[in-house]
């Protein structure tokens, strides 16, 4: 995904480009770190003054509409967002609340089309729940 520029990744999502789907967009492709809507908002307002909340909302929804992002809801608090649109896992740290990618190479993520009961299947979550390494280093040192 980062071989081409956030414009033409835009539009082979059939998404037009706006500065402001640019920023929200190139934003979630430098920041593997799943953000929150206002995660982005804070950062970019700083770079776009005029931008509303509103606007990252809708270009966010916009986004996981024309699969060029994923919005997970691993946390029943939050909801984040992935530029990562690949089959891959996701790691949910409950001691920070920060979330992990775990490539496809490192865990197994199913690609079924179909299950039993004639169950059609569109797409495949799979989220581990637990404590990182960092917080687990954190532990130790204390």
């Amino acid at each position: 995904m980062d071989k081409i520029s956030t414009y033409d990744y835009l539009l082979q999502h059939q998404v037009k480009p706006s500065v402001q789907r640019l920023a929200v967009m190139d934003y979630l492709r430098k920041h593997k770190t799943h953000p929150t809507a206002d995660d982005i908002y804070v950062h970019l307002l700083k770079e776009i003054p005029t931008l509303s909340k509103t606007t990252v909302y809708n270009t966010l929804r916009l986004l996981v509409e024309h699969g060029a992002a994923r919005m997970l809801t691993i946390d029943e608090r939050n909801v984040c967002f992935d530029a990562m649109v690949e089959p891959h896992a996701h790691f949910f740290c409950t001691t920070c609340g920060r979330v992990y990618d775990l490539p496809t190479d490192e865990v197994s993520v199913a690609q079924v089309d179909s299950l039993p009961g004639g169950h059609k299947v569109a797409e495949v979550d799979l989220y581990y729940r637990g404590t990182c390494g960092h917080c687990l280093g954190a532990d130790l040192k204390n």
